[in-house]
């Protein structure tokens, strides 16, 4: 039995057993293998070069705990698919041993869920209790999110338009469980933790932060299937970075946002039912009566180009003006302007937007306003 040491110079010497190792080269393999039952403690060191905060002096962060891949245990270290939920928030703080040196961080398990079982029931009970968190007795200065990656981007834009603070509010989350060799959750919840702290982090709205990229809610996407690198926003580039010795930004959301934003969800319990439909060549008016039938009160309709549809799609058109139902043009080409439409979100995004926008008009112009001012 040889044991394996790892030596730190801000967390001292962290030693491993591995059992049956025989020393020789054979066996390198296995050693590597052990020492990555340590990365999440390495990394959870202060950062060289980074001043500690003074006990009493470190910022109260919140981790809202709700599911996700970031929460997930699978049968196999080396098992990156086919997992379920396995972790509560406590037990993920758990894995990043050193942070309370940069926080005086609690827990609270909102709900343990994939993010494909997220509900606009759910995000208005999130963004109210968050409002709370941040502004009612307790005063947190700072929040995170861990969740699901599939629909993150979504509670994300939510939160964004509807947080009534301008503290920190980072979503982070996980590409592979939090189980797997060379985990990505720990270190994502270590530095949603360091940007939620950070002064620099205020007045930016709701952050996406995965990958050390810090992303504007607004503009995210997950862009790729299983990549640790999934979360882009486009032409419109990220806001900053979250490096081993600072959290640096390079650009502020423009658009309104949280605190500047008019949307108030605060006692409500549900939205005006909104859908989208995706058009392609051949695409008719058969979608749009099913959402009718439903009872739908705005359409999104995910357009060619610059906000145009296929000519199969003039029959639909005049159903929703007919039906007095608000219809808002967007596209389906990743990036660009859509003129008096969505302008640069893409359809799901601005299902949220207008969703929230019939809370307070059903004024055509003021629903223009809100599309260009946020």
């Amino acid at each position: 039995m040889v044991s394996v040491e790892l030596r730190d110079r801000t967390a001292g010497v962290h030693r491993v057993i591995v059992p049956g190792l025989q020393r020789g080269f054979r066996d390198l393999r296995r050693v590597a293998a052990a020492a990555t039952l340590l990365m999440p403690f390495l990394a959870a060191s202060p950062p060289a070069g980074a001043q500690e905060p003074e006990a009493g002096s470190r910022p109260r962060i919140m981790v809202l705990a709700t599911g996700g891949t970031i929460a997930s245990r699978a049968a196999r270290p080396t098992q990156v698919s086919g997992y379920s939920i396995g972790y509560t928030g406590q037990e993920l703080l758990e894995l990043i041993p050193g942070v309370e040196r940069i926080a005086d961080v609690s827990v609270e398990q909102f709900s343990n869920v994939p993010s494909g079982a997220m509900t606009v029931e759910r995000w208005i009970q999130m963004s109210s209790r968050i409002t709370e968190l941040l502004e009612g007795p307790d005063q947190y200065d700072g929040l995170v999110v861990t969740h699901g990656t599939d629909t993150l981007d979504e509670t994300a834009f939510f939160l964004h338009l509807t947080v009534k603070s301008a503290k920190p509010v980072v979503c982070t989350g996980a590409m592979r469980p939090s189980s797997a060799i060379s985990a990505d959750g720990p270190l994502n919840l270590y530095n949603s933790i360091r940007l939620a702290s950070s002064p620099e982090a205020h007045g930016m709205g709701v952050m996406v932060m995965l990958n050390d990229e810090i992303n504007s809610a607004r503009e995210v996407f997950k862009g790729d299937t299983h990549r640790v690198e999934t979360f882009q926003s486009g032409a419109l580039g990220l806001l900053g970075w979250v490096d081993s010795d600072r959290v640096t930004f390079y650009r502020r959301p423009t658009r309104r946002h949280t605190v500047g934003s008019e949307f108030d969800v605060r006692g409500e319990t549900e939205l005006p039912r909104v859908d989208v439909v995706y058009t392609y060549i051949g695409v008719d008016e058969y979608a749009v009566k099913g959402f009718l039938e439903a009872g739908t009160r705005g359409v999104i309709v995910e357009g060619i180009g610059a906000g145009g549809a296929p000519s199969t799609f003039r029959q639909a058109r005049t159903m929703l003006r007919e039906a007095g139902i608000v219809t808002v043009s967007g596209s389906r080409t990743p990036d660009g302007r859509v003129s008096r439409g969505v302008d640069t979100l893409p359809a799901h995004k601005a299902r949220i937007l207008l969703m929230l926008a019939l809370t307070v008009t059903e004024d055509p112009n003021e629903i223009r306003r809100i599309f260009s001012e946020y």
